[in-house]
């Protein structure tokens, strides 16, 4: 992904893109839980070197996408990596490189499911993709105020949200106020102190 100034709503939209530069890693498989077993609400807990925050995720609104989100963390492919890009009043996006700017990536690719009536509103968490509107496959950006502007629109495909935070906003929010500029291939928007993921875990509470 090139991070590119943003200065219109479309513009803000191009720039959630990310482009699959590297070859596909293979995630380890874990047996899934059908759409019949799955909780409608299940939880998870991200903690950083910044701190932690809870997401529930919409289970039934983005099922495919909350399947393979919690695969993901199941088989601790999150672990590790980091909030490659973070701009102030919009996003903060990870889950696609490791601190030394190594990529990581899945093979297998989602369908879009931006249409499930849920909004990029602060606080949501939704999938990074490229310009193909059914590319997104691990990296996820959390919104830091409204972004209405990435929701579908007709004729064209929006960003698909399938969770938010529940808490911990501040540990968010506070990343998304971190000093930022190049950094590995990325010439902006890379936090100068890295925020890393330790560890994503399924939670009850």
């Amino acid at each position: 992904m090139r991070h590119t100034r943003i200065q219109t709503s479309r513009v803000w939209v191009a720039a959630l893109c990310v482009l699959a530069l590297g070859a596909g890693a293979a995630v380890a498989q874990e047996p899934a839980e059908t759409e019949a077993e799955m909780d409608p609400f299940p939880r998870v807990r991200v903690e950083t070197t910044a701190g932690a925050f809870t997401l529930e995720l919409f289970a039934e609104d983005a099922p495919l996408t909350v399947k393979q989100f919690l695969l993901l963390t199941g088989s601790r492919f999150y672990e590790g990596t980091i909030f490659h890009r973070v701009i102030q009043d919009f996003v903060i996006q990870g889950g696609g490189w490791s601190v030394d700017f190594q990529e990581r990536m899945i093979d297998e690719t989602l369908p879009n499911e931006s249409g499930n009536g849920r909004s990029n509103l602060r606080g949501t968490i939704a999938m990074a993709r490229t310009g193909d509107p059914h590319s997104a496959k691990n990296q996820f950006y959390i919104n830091l105020q409204d972004n209405v502007a990435l929701n579908p629109r007709p004729g064209r495909w929006g960003y698909a949200v399938f969770g938010q935070v529940v808490s911990g906003m501040d540990v968010v929010d506070e990343i998304g106020k971190r000093a930022t500029g190049p950094g590995g291939s990325f010439d902006r928007d890379v936090p100068a102190a890295p925020v890393i993921i330790e560890r994503v875990l399924r939670v009850t509470e």
